[in-house]
């Protein structure tokens, strides 16, 4: 008997399309030197596959569309503020809704109201900005995931999981009064986009109320975390996404949500809690640096589109197709002996510089190296998240991470399976001609977030 696949497919059919810029060898290397080899000072116009982020690249439905038509653009009391909170309530059960410009904004005024010079905060592996909100705070950062997510070749199911017995050492030797919460991730970006598992956070959960200290959930990708418990944890299989997300936030404090992801906008986020003096003491500061607390940085018509992107990004079928395509192109990069980040991620393809470029030293940049080189090939742009995002103590030393990454962010509901075929067979060029490939020196640092700015030249 010939059995035969069952591929999946998107479940959307396309109205509407966007031109793409072509570009040739020489002008890419013209962008690239005029971008000091930083991909992000790149101009849109001049790449043609953009995996930079997934943060407000993804293509909004044609219901969001017909939300933004509602937005309802009063300054006090805006009819969309009042329905975003519900789906928040319905969808991820937290009572309280602070909206945000987008998820640092929510960052920058939780750490403001819990953190204090000198508090300990644990977390299931730094973000940038969340780690400099936090430090800026006055509070230093622990890394207390387990071991294997520093391991690209490791190939556990849930990496993003918190190592219990780092956790316990740390609130021995600090004391549980000096930790204002547990910072955890679900789909751990910085690890390569893996999920935490509903045991370890159960787990986490009774520990943290044996100390009683909070656990704040960073939430931006809830939903993909989501598909990975359905997909590889017993007992979840037939559990539907909407369930899942629920039960993992259930576990939680509070949240802070960048729906640039996930949620499927270009622009919002939030901070949500279950905490009235927290709620209480947010609803006031968000008048000072975001906006009224029943806009908070955002227009009515975008509060809108987010409510409605919340329903969808819990759609089982929108969750399969939207990270059957990655694991597609990890899967093609694999099939051209390419190293990336085992297991595949849910929001890109993560490749190993290290292993890629084995001749280069941290201190050359590697990944920063290779994604100039990505972008000479073809013009698609992806992005380091390796020694220059890390950033430097704050001694001055770099931090230099195990992981040494280049980002291949797929963007929900934009490319085709056919571009997916072009990034992996441009990748599988450059990895070909890789021993001619020499590293980077950086020749302008700015003092944070210096991935986003700093500018290189060619050793």
């Amino acid at each position: 008997m010939t059995y035969i696949k069952h591929s999946w497919a998107e479940p959307y059919k396309i109205k509407m399309v966007e031109l793409l810029q072509m570009t040739t060898a020489a002008q890419r290397k013209k962008a690239l030197q005029a971008a000091g080899y930083n991909t992000f000072l790149l101009k849109s116009k001049e790449v043609y596959i953009d995996l930079l982020t997934d943060s407000g690249t993804s293509a909004m439905s044609d219901r969001q569309w017909a939300g933004i038509m509602m937005g309802d653009e009063a300054y006090a009391g805006s009819a969309n503020f009042f329905r975003l909170e519900e789906v928040v309530r319905e969808v991820y059960g937290y009572k309280y809704l602070i909206p945000t410009h987008q998820g640092r904004g929510a960052e920058n005024i939780l750490s403001k109201i819990l953190i204090k010079k000198g508090d300990i905060i644990p977390g299931n592996m730094y973000f940038t900005t969340t780690r400099l909100h936090q430090e800026l705070a006055g509070g230093k950062f622990e890394d207390i995931i387990i071991d294997e997510a520093h391991d690209p070749e490791n190939e556990f199911s849930f990496k993003g999981n918190v190592d219990l017995n780092k956790l316990e050492r740390i609130i021995k030797k600090y004391g549980a009064k000096r930790i204002p919460y547990i910072s955890i991730a679900t789909s751990v970006n910085m690890a390569g986009g893996q999920p935490i598992s509903i045991k370890n956070l159960k787990e986490l959960r009774a520990l943290t109320k044996k100390h009683g200290i909070r656990i704040i959930h960073d939430m931006t990708r809830v939903a993909e975390n989501a598909f990975f418990i359905q997909q590889r944890e017993k007992g979840f299989n037939h559990t539907p996404i909407k369930e899942i997300v629920k039960q993992i936030c259930s576990y939680t404090d509070g949240a802070t949500m960048s729906a640039k992801k996930d949620a499927l906008v270009n622009i919002g986020g939030f901070l949500a809690v279950n905490d009235w003096d927290v709620f209480e003491e947010a609803r006031n500061l968000v008048v000072v640096y975001e906006g009224l607390h029943t806009y908070g940085g955002m227009a009515g018509r975008d509060m809108e589109a987010m409510a409605i992107g919340i329903g969808e990004s819990v759609n089982d079928d929108h969750i399969r197709a939207r990270v059957g395509q990655v694991i597609y192109l990890g899967n093609k990069m694999l099939s051209y002996h390419v190293p990336i980040v085992k297991p595949i991620g849910g929001h890109g393809v993560f490749v190993d510089a290290k292993k890629f470029l084995p001749h280069l030293t941290q201190d050359q940049y590697p990944a920063q190296t290779l994604a100039a080189e990505i972008y000479l090939d073809s013009g698609v742009r992806t992005m380091e998240r390796g020694v220059v995002s890390a950033g430097r103590k704050a001694n001055g030393e770099n931090y230099y991470p195990k992981l040494e990454l280049v980002r291949f962010t797929i963007p929900r509901r934009v490319y085709t399976q056919a571009h997916m075929d072009v990034i992996a067979e441009s990748t599988a060029r450059v990895y070909e001609k890789r021993k001619k490939i020499n590293g980077l020196k950086m020749i302008y640092e700015p003092r944070y977030l210096r991935f986003f700015q700093a500018r290189f030249e060619k050793l």
